[in-house]
């Protein structure tokens, strides 16, 4: 397939003056908090996180095909001040409103359908509208430096940290509102954000440059699949000349691509053999029987990417099981913080998002110069990567050593199920996993960006989410297995042993941490050029 062309525009297009109206609709969108206050809350928040981190990848599919990212972004723009202004309205309208049961109560009177109708349909359009914006936010902001490959690596660095900044005020300041003052002022807050964001986002639209999608990449990828295997008899030539080039982005450009050797037999989608119509200006009637050169090898870009992303499945699940520990760690440990005030046992993982946006402010400004004058070398996305998988699983190392000690003074104060032990204590361990996120999530966006082939860009930044959205799931798999197979994980967990479920953690992560070294050091980065302008590797990429 072609490279997406580019749309006419003003030559001021581009650059670094996009960045406040971008950052402005990711900020403002990220402030939007949402609780339930019931009993079904925990199947509500799984269905919101699953979804709402497998949501980008749809929309990231939609960009890349049809719309582009700007269409894709202020549509979910709208569609996710729907779905907050009809939360604000079972805020604020009596007849949406459930009713609180009376104190003392043993029954409660049902609630109407139509509150959980709307409440239902709130969320859904509320998860839909972040996850459509969540990835392509991403991929216009880097699209804008396209020229400046070096500068989109600190975009990205930028743009996690605002996003975790939100991510922090929504956690702590929104929630706070909605807790103290009210929910209906908590929601109209949400609403007002969401407003001022998308209007900052639409009034840089003359400064985007916007790239026009020429259909699904992902048929172009199922061609070459088709051609290889129907000329799977047809002998690999040895010469460029009888491989299809396609058309030429630049008319100028004569070289003779020819397909490198790896997975030589998808080869055969790009060989010239008999009964293959080869237009005049390069074009094919049959798209299915001959592909390029260039999209045979934006198929191999993919498979030679895959075992890398793969590393990452572990990496997230551990993430999303020290989340879950954790909160059952604060739940039994003193929440106090001086005589008034009790830190809500799920607010404890804002000390996660607080050292993420921490470390992501300091990278460009002393770390990375730090590290350059160490080491001699720029931190490459690889390294920066792996530098996430350690702290990752030194993290989980640091929550079994606080879970010991927990223990024991749980043993020498039975008969209390809160441990008086303050909940502090899970900070180091918190800041930690922050700081690996810092490291390995803004990493592996700014490769996948780097490294995808230009018609995926969308997919590219949205394979995180993809990660997370599964991890999810595989989290809650694991506890599953882990309470179905030990004693370790009770309904008191002052009785079990957590501590151990974490170095079943730091095992497997110090494994899973040996495979992706393996699959980085036998990855070969794809766009060369790119790299080069940015970053010195080693000597064996």
């Amino acid at each position: 397939m072609e490279a997406p062309s580019e749309a006419l525009l003003p030559r001021r297009t581009g650059g670094w003056i996009t960045f406040p109206f971008i950052i402005g609709l990711s900020s403002l969108i990220s402030l939007s908090e949402f609780d339930v206050e019931s009993i079904d809350a925990a199947q509500i928040s799984n269905l919101v996180n699953g979804a709402g981190n497998l949501i980008p990848v749809l929309a990231a599919i939609i960009a890349d095909s049809f719309l582009g990212c700007f269409t894709t972004i202020w549509i979910s723009s709208i569609i996710s001040l729907l779905g907050t202004i009809l939360l604000a309205l079972t805020a604020t309208v009596d007849s949406l409103r459930p009713k609180p049961c009376e104190v003392g109560s043993t029954s409660c009177t049902p609630k109407p359908k139509v509150q959980y109708v709307v409440l239902y349909a709130a969320i859904v359009l509320a998860t839909l509208g972040n996850g459509g914006t969540r990835s392509t936010l991403s991929t216009i902001g880097a699209d804008q430096l396209a020229d400046k490959p070096r500068d989109q690596g600190i975009f990205f660095n930028w743009f996690f940290f605002f996003w975790y900044s939100a991510s922090v005020i929504a956690s702590t300041a929104i929630v706070y509102v909605e807790d103290n003052v009210s929910w209906k002022a908590g929601f109209i807050i949400c609403v007002a954000a969401n407003v001022l964001g998308s209007a900052i986002f639409l009034m840089g639209s003359r400064f985007y440059t916007k790239f026009k999608p020429e259909g699904s990449p992902f048929t172009s990828l199922a061609r070459v699949i088709v051609a290889s295997i129907t000329k799977r008899e047809i002998k690999l030539p040895s010469t460029g000349e009888d491989f299809f080039q396609g058309c030429k982005v630049a008319p100028e450009s004569l070289d003779v691509v020819v397909p490198s050797n790896t997975f030589r037999f998808l080869n055969r989608a790009a060989i010239i053999s008999e009964g293959d119509d080869v237009k005049s200006d390069d074009s094919t009637s049959n798209r299915w029987r001959l592909c390029s050169v260039q999209e045979v090898e934006d198929f191999k870009t993919l498979i030679k990417i895959l075992p890398l992303w793969s590393t990452s499945f572990f990496l997230g699940t551990t993430i999303g099981v020290q989340a879950s520990l954790s909160i059952l760690q604060a739940l039994a440990m003193d929440r106090h913080i001086g005589p008034n005030f009790q830190i809500p046992a799920g607010s404890i993982l804002v000390f996660v998002l607080i050292f993420t946006a921490l470390f992501l402010a300091l990278f460009d400004k002393f770390l990375f110069p730090t590290w350059r004058n160490l080491t001699g070398k720029s931190l490459s996305p690889l390294q920066r990567i792996g530098v996430g998988h350690v702290i990752n699983f030194v993290s989980m190392g640091v929550s079994a050593l606080v879970e010991s000690k927990r223990l024991n003074v749980a043993k020498s104060n039975e008969g209390y199920n809160i441990v008086p032990m303050s909940v502090l204590w899970l900070v180091p361990q918190l800041a930690l996993n922050g700081i690996a996120e810092a490291f390995h999530y803004p990493g592996q966006v700014s490769l996948y960006y780097q490294e995808f082939p230009i018609t995926l860009k969308n997919m590219a930044t949205a394979m995180n989410s993809m990660l997370i959205g599964i991890a999810f799931y595989l989290t809650t798999a694991l506890i599953d297995v882990v309470r179905r197979t030990t004693t370790w994980l009770p309904g008191n967990i002052n009785n079990g042993r957590l501590d151990n479920v974490y170095w079943v953690l730091v095992v497997g992560g110090v494994l899973n941490f040996g495979y992706y070294v393996t699959c980085a050091w036998f990855y070969k980065y794809q766009n060369m050029k790119e790299v080069a302008d940015h970053s010195d590797f080693p000597s064996h990429e």
